[in-house]
């Protein structure tokens, strides 16, 4: 269970100061796949980074599973993106000298080393994700989807309780869009994460199990 209590956060102070988020508050649930939806400037990059540890809230609370999340130190934020959350972002920054394989075996080499259930599970995942054939592609060598899907596949290699996935779908066209983003709620579903993702595209937002609406900041619809 992920549970956001009246986040408010601002940049700036006097009159310069700028309210990027006002109170927002939402609780989505194990196995359930959030679209977050909004203009441009509306918060979503600030709330999900946020919730990502990257930012720290002016004010309100992430609480998840029951516990306030409290990093007190880029240590403890390291630490909690390693393992509890899964992010994609936007552009999927796969390492473009390494197999779609290696790309994801990237993620317990920063944790120390790689083990043979490492191997075995980057590659049951990308088989999951129709990519069984690929794994020794590198980036130049897959289509948009397909790079999108390994970027997700990346991002569960660390059994995340938490997904945050940025516009998985804005360089795809609507057929393949809508093929990440189903392959996405199915691993949701599977696995019962909690996965937030932002998108612009209410067609893709329909594919999720709920929605919410951001607005200056502001939630106006959910």
């Amino acid at each position: 269970m992920l549970a956001i209590n009246d986040i408010t956060k601002t940049y700036g102070s006097g009159r310069t100061q700028v309210t990027a988020l006002d109170q927002v508050s939402f609780r989505l649930g194990e196995g359930k796949l959030l679209a977050m939806i909004g203009p441009s400037g509306s918060g979503k990059t600030t709330l999900v980074s946020i919730i990502a540890g990257l930012l720290t809230p002016t004010s309100g609370e992430v609480i998840i599973d029951g516990h306030p999340l409290h990093l007190r130190s880029s240590a403890d934020a390291a630490r909690y993106r390693r393992e509890t959350v899964g992010i994609v972002f936007q552009e999927h920054h796969l390492v473009p000298y390494l197999t779609a394989r290696d790309n994801l075996l990237l993620v317990p080499h920063l944790s120390g080393r790689i083990t043979r259930e490492d191997r075995t599970r980057a590659d049951d995942l990308l088989e999951s994700f129709g990519l069984a054939d690929r794994v020794s592609h590198r980036p130049a060598l897959l289509s948009g989807g397909e790079r999108q899907r390994v970027a997700i596949a990346r991002a569960l290699m660390n059994t995340p309780t938490i997904m945050l996935v940025d516009e998985p779908t804005a360089s795809l066209d609507t057929e393949r869009g809508f093929q990440v983003v189903e392959m996405l709620k199915d691993q949701v579903h599977e696995r019962g994460m909690t996965c937030v993702m932002v998108t612009h595209d209410m067609r893709m937002a329909e594919h999720a199990d709920e929605r919410l609406m951001l607005r200056d900041g502001r939630v106006v619809a959910g």
